[in-house]
C-alpha cells in the first residue's frame, strides 16, 4: 500500500539532487512535457566545482575637498549598515613615501596631486577586497611622510567597501571599481577651519605652514583635480555629515542593494530574507560539518521559522478594524483563511513544525518523489487535503538544488487545480540553476529562501551547501 511506501521513506534524501541523475543538457530550451524533471540550461553542472563566482562586495566612492567631512559622512553610513560587514580603505593609505631629498623640501611637495598617490597598488589592493581576499593596507607616517615599513593594517572580506579620499573620483580605473560614487560638498571656507585644525592637532604642523600649503597646493587642487571629479558623483552631499536625511536616504539604498540579489531582479517572485549577523550566524552553525545533530535541529527550526514567516508576509491580505481593551478603533489586517502546507518527504517535514506553529490547526499534505533511476523524477505517493485547489500552498523542501523535485511537486499541485500564483515554495538555501529552472518553467511561482548559494559540483550537490539535510536533521546519516 501507498502507505508503507510513504514510511519507506527513511532512506537517504538527496534535497531535490541525484546521484546517478545524467548531465544535463546545454540546452536552454524547457521539458517538452510536464512529466519530465530535467531542466535543460537552466540545471547545468559545472566540470568541477560550482562555477559561479562569490557575489562581490558593494563598493562606495566618497570623494570630496579636504576636511569635508568625507570621514564622517563614511562612519555615519557605517554606523547604520551594522548589520552587515563594512570596511573603510582610505585612500591617504596609498600615499608614495617621500625620497631623502623630497623629505628635505617637503614644503615644497604637493600632497594633493593625483602623482602623490600609488594608485597602482591601490588597484590592486581593490581588486583582491573584490575578489573575496583579504589584503594589507599600508600605515602612512604623517610627520615623517614615509609608510610604516613593518606595518599594516588587514582588511578582511566584507559586504560593504567605501573607498574615501580626495581624488577617489581622479582615475576612471578606480570610479570603474565602485557601485555608488558620493561626492561631499562642503563650504570652502568650512573646509580651511577644519584643516588648520586637523593638521595641527594630528599631524604636528604649525598654523603658518597649513596656510602656506593651501594657498600654493590644497587648493588649486581642489579646482584641478576635485572639483572637476564632482560630475561623476551619483549622489552630491551638501553640508557634509550635517546632512542626516542625505545619509539615511543613502543607508536605505545601499541596504536594498545588499538585500537584493541579481537572481531577485531577474525573476521579481523570488524572495531572499532579508540577511543579519543572526542570519549569517545561524547559517555558519548549520553548514558546520562538525555540528552535533541536536545544534543542527535547533538552528534549523529558527532559521526555518524565519523563512515561514516571511512567507506567510507574502500572502494576500484583507483590512480589517478591531476595538481594542482601550475601547479604540485598530485598523489592521486579517490573516489569508485559505491555507496549507504540503512537505516533499522527508526532508520538507522538518519545515512542518515551524508551519503549525505560525498556523495553528493548517492542514498539510505530503508528497513523496522516487529519486532513483535515468528518466527523470517519478511521484510515487502523494496525499493531499481535498479542497487544496481553493487554497494558498506553501510548498516546503530546505534545499533548492536542480529544481527537478520541486517541478514535479508544482506540476502535481498545477494538476489538482492549484493556481500557479497561489505556490509559494519555501527552502533554506537554493542553488541558481535550481532558481532558472522552476522560474523559467513557473515564472508565477513565488520561491521564498534564506540564501542563495553559489551553485551545484559535479555530484549535482550545492555548494557551499549543507549536505544530506535530512539525514542530518532526522540522525541518519
Amino acid at each position: 500500500p501507498m502507505e508503507d511506501v510513504l514510511d519507506s521513506a527513511v532512506g537517504a534524501h538527496f534535497s531535490g539532487l541525484r546521484r546517478d541523475l545524467r548531465r544535463l543538457s546545454s540546452s536552454s530550451s524547457l521539458p517538452s512535457s510536464p512529466s519530465s524533471a530535467t531542466c535543460n540550461g537552466a540545471a547545468d553542472a559545472p566540470s568541477g566545482l560550482a562555477s559561479p563566482a562569490p557575489r562581490q562586495p558593494f563598493v562606495i566612492g566618497v570623494c570630496g575637498g579636504t576636511a569635508s567631512g568625507k570621514t564622517t559622512v563614511c562612519d555615519m553610513i557605517i554606523q547604520q549598515l551594522h548589520d552587515h560587514r563594512v570596511v573603510l580603505v582610505n585612500q591617504d593609505s596609498f600615499y608614495r613615501g617621500l625620497t631623502e631629498e623630497e623629505s628635505e623640501h617637503v614644503e615644497e611637495y604637493n600632497f594633493d596631486h593625483p602623482d602623490a598617490f600609488d594608485t597602482d597598488q591601490l588597484l590592486e589592493c581593490m581588486g583582491k577586497l573584490k575578489s573575496g581576499q583579504s589584503v594589507n593596507i599600508p600605515i602612512y607616517d604623517f610627520k615623517n611622510h614615509r609608510r610604516c615599513s613593518e606595518s599594516f593594517r588587514k582588511v578582511n572580506v566584507s559586504d560593504v567597501i567605501i573607498l574615501e579620499g580626495i581624488l577617489v573620483f581622479h582615475d576612471q580605473r578606480v570610479r570603474d571599481l565602485m557601485d555608488m560614487k558620493i561626492f561631499v560638498d562642503t563650504d570652502a571656507d568650512i573646509r580651511l577651519a577644519r584643516r588648520i585644525r586637523r593638521d595641527t592637532v594630528e599631524r604636528g604642523r604649525d598654523v603658518l605652514s597649513v596656510l602656506e600649503q593651501y594657498g600654493r597646493f590644497v587648493k588649486p587642487a581642489f579646482d584641478d583635480f576635485i572639483l572637476p571629479s564632482k560630475k561623476y558623483a551619483d549622489v552630491i552631499i551638501p553640508r557634509g555629515g550635517d546632512n542626516h536625511v542625505a545619509i539615511d536616504l543613502i543607508a536605505q539604498h545601499i541596504r536594498t542593494k545588499l538585500g537584493q540579489h541579481d537572481l531577485c531582479k531577474l525573476y521579481p517572485n523570488v524572495c531572499v530574507v532579508q540577511t543579519t549577523f543572526q542570519i549569517r550566524g545561524m547559517h555558519t552553525l548549520i553548514r558546520d560539518r562538525d555540528i552535533t545533530t541536536p545544534d543542527f535541529v535547533f538552528y534549523s527550526d529558527r532559521l526555518i521559522r524565519l523563512v515561514v514567516e516571511h512567507g506567510l508576509g507574502n500572502l494576500p491580505f484583507t483590512e480589517k478594524q478591531v476595538v481594542t481593551p482601550t475601547g479604540s478603533i485598530y485598523s489592521g489586517v486579517d490573516f489569508c483563511k485559505k491555507l496549507c502546507g504540503v512537505s516533499i518527504v522527508r526532508s520538507g517535514e522538518s519545515m512542518e513544525n515551524a508551519l503549525r506553529a505560525c498556523c495553528k490547526g493548517i492542514k498539510i499534505g505530503k508528497i513523496l518523489i522516487h529519486r532513483v533511476g535515468d528518466n527523470g523524477q517519478q511521484l510515487i505517493y502523494n496525499k493531499l487535503p481535498s479542497d487544496i485547489a481553493e487554497r494558498h500552498v506553501l510548498l516546503m523542501d530546505p534545499v533548492l538544488g536542480t529544481g527537478n523535485s520541486a517541478n514535479q511537486a508544482i506540476q502535481l499541485l498545477r494538476s489538482t487545480g492549484v493556481p500557479e500564483d497561489h505556490i509559494m515554495f519555501l527552502n533554506l538555501i537554493s542553488a541558481p540553476e535550481g532558481i532558472h529552472c522552476v522560474c523559467k518553467r513557473f515564472p508565477d511561482v513565488k520561491i521564498v529562501t534564506s540564501e542563495i548559494d553559489a551553485g551545484l559540483n559535479q555530484d549535482y550537490r550545492v555548494v557551499p551547501g549543507l549536505g544530506e539535510y535530512g539525514d542530518r536533521y532526522f540522525g541518519t546519516d
